[in-house]
């Protein structure tokens, strides 16, 4: 059975990279990665989707009259495609009604925090600020609110004593690329 998916991505695209990898490695056998989107023409992951040959649709939300419009263009893309899932992987826009209608319980969402703990922008941040002694990386469904919709994988990270926000930060992308990869397995699984 196949399961063809969308990653989203506005920045580095590390995550995208590390779900093509498990795709182009087995460990995602099944998968197919058949649409990158990115909101960002500029950003980094554009370069990278262009030399994994990843069909694409960049573009950037200026030139459209609204966040309809543009989630119009890309839900029409993702038809094309016949996506059976989205996945956010550090797309870092709020998703409108109109992708939400029909994808709403098809599209999950990552974020580096143990949600409902540190919701929004900059949660490695907020969470090193807090002084806590844990965090961490949620995989849940997206909703109309922030990193409201259903918890469906977390994994905790122990923030150690002598770690510094950047030591941190990069502990908690290290499992970002493995926890991804996971989810995406365990929704094939149960379709």
């Amino acid at each position: 059975m196949n399961m063809r998916i969308a990653v989203f991505a506005s920045g580095r695209g590390s995550n995208l990279k590390a779900i093509h990898d498990a795709v182009i490695s087995g460990k995602l056998e099944g998968v197919l990665l058949d649409l990158a989107v990115c909101d960002r023409p500029d950003a980094p992951v554009v370069d990278l989707v262009h030399k994994r040959n990843i069909p694409d649709f960049i573009f950037c939300p200026k030139d459209y009259a609204d966040k309809n419009a543009f989630e119009t263009v890309i839900a029409e893309k993702l038809a094309e495609a016949k996506i059976e899932l989205v996945v956010l992987a550090g797309y870092m826009r709020l998703v409108g009604a109109v992708l939400l209608e029909k994808w709403e319980g098809r599209m999950i969402n990552l974020h580096p925090s143990l949600l409902p703990a540190f919701p929004g922008k900059d949660a490695i941040g907020q969470a090193w600020r807090a002084g806590v002694k844990e965090t961490g990386v949620t995989v849940h469904f997206v909703n109309a609110g922030m990193d409201t919709g259903r918890i469906y994988l977390q994994q905790k990270v122990t923030v150690d004593p002598d770690d510094t926000e950047e030591s941190l930060s990069e502990k908690i992308h290290l499992l970002e690329h493995k926890l991804l990869p996971d989810a995406i397995l365990k929704i094939m699984q149960e379709m």
